[in-house]
């Protein structure tokens, strides 16, 4: 979906419609969730500190957050995945992988299929998603996000060298900025520079990832379509208005933290055996330490004794507290296997 949290809030406003606008907190620990695209036309960014977002532009309209509101508008749109593919794999609330082989006869027939699609969630929802259409994952990921707002682009074999030749490095779906920038050091800029790296040199630099930035510069990507994946884990995470630095302070919000977690935890109806605490520093640095019991944490006592002693593994005294956060993982689940078919759309 197109900026899917603004654009609700601005469906459900219509006095923000063309208005530069932003989901999240305007105070100054604030931390941007989605920005409109008019908010993009100034630098605007998801993850964006607030005060930043501010000073990029004064006029910029702030609203909280309604996830219960998001949730509706996905669920809707998930329904109208699910009438045209039972194989659809949630990367988020907005947007998921679709196989669609079996449904159609071929790859015009899986364009016409986007086309379909994004014109039911424009009538249903009142909302413009933008389509991705190719034979992988990686490759429709792409497409996906090369016309937005409201696009469809496909992507077919004959054009994905072309395509991933010209493609600037940052650009590549797995490819973020703290690899893009190693990545420029070496000299690597564009698709067509990564494609001349060999693989032992990418696997020697950049660990297991280097085989998947070896193959997605041949446009290969075999990783099949996960349908109704499972949660992996349940967290819960505060940022502070002001920093922690007492114990009186780092306990009683760490205490708030887990009891929001185990909410969580009995609203989904699972729970797990490894339980990890993030902490984040003024400095912006972290540190994450994990527990896996032998097993599952069965009420908030045991995860309440349990986090208290990661707490009291790790040095609360050298630095103040941005952040902490909990989250519990080793989810008793199953894994669906689905056979790897040929043609995805990505929405």
């Amino acid at each position: 979906m197109d900026a899917f949290y603004a654009s609700v809030e601005q469906l459900d406003d219509p006095s923000l419609s063309g208005k530069p606008v932003v989901v999240g907190s305007p105070s100054e620990r604030g931390v941007i969730a989605a920005a409109s695209y008019e908010a993009r036309k100034y630098g605007i960014r998801s993850a964006m500190p607030s005060s930043v977002a501010k000073r990029l532009c004064p006029d910029l309209i702030f609203v909280r957050h309604r996830m219960k509101r998001y949730k509706e508008v996905s669920d809707m749109i998930f329904e109208i995945f699910y009438a045209y593919t039972p194989i659809v794999e949630a990367l988020s609330v907005d947007e998921a992988f679709l196989e669609v082989t079996g449904v159609t006869e071929n790859f015009s027939g899986a364009v016409d299929l986007g086309k379909q699609i994004k014109r039911e969630i424009g009538l249903r929802t009142g909302l413009t998603a933008s389509a991705g259409i190719s034979y992988n994952k990686f490759l429709a990921k792409l497409a996906s996000d090369m016309n937005k707002p409201d696009g469809l682009c496909s992507i077919d074999e004959a054009q994905a060298e072309s395509v991933i030749k010209a493609l600037p490095i940052e650009n590549f779906y797995g490819i973020g900025k703290v690899t893009a920038e190693k990545m420029h050091r070496f000299g690597i800029h564009t698709g067509k520079e990564l494609k001349t790296v060999d693989l032992a040199f990418l696997t020697r630099n950049f660990g297991k990832a280097g085989h998947f930035y070896y193959e997605i510069a041949r446009g290969i990507d075999n990783r099949t379509v996960e349908a109704g994946r499972e949660r992996k884990s349940i967290g819960a995470e505060i940022t502070f208005d002001s920093d922690l630095t007492t114990p009186f302070q780092i306990i009683a919000e760490l205490y708030k933290i887990e009891k929001d977690l185990w909410k969580r935890v009995e609203k989904h109806g699972k729970t797990g055996r490894t339980i990890t605490l993030k902490v984040k520093w003024d400095d912006f640095t972290q540190i994450t330490k994990s527990h896996t019991l032998t097993r599952k944490v069965t009420d908030f006592s045991m995860l309440h004794t349990e986090v208290a002693k990661i707490r009291k593994s790790i040095d609360f005294q050298r630095k103040k507290i941005r952040l902490m956060g909990v989250t519990i993982s080793n989810l008793d689940e199953t894994e669906e296997e689905v056979e790897q078919l040929g043609l995805w759309i990505d929405v």
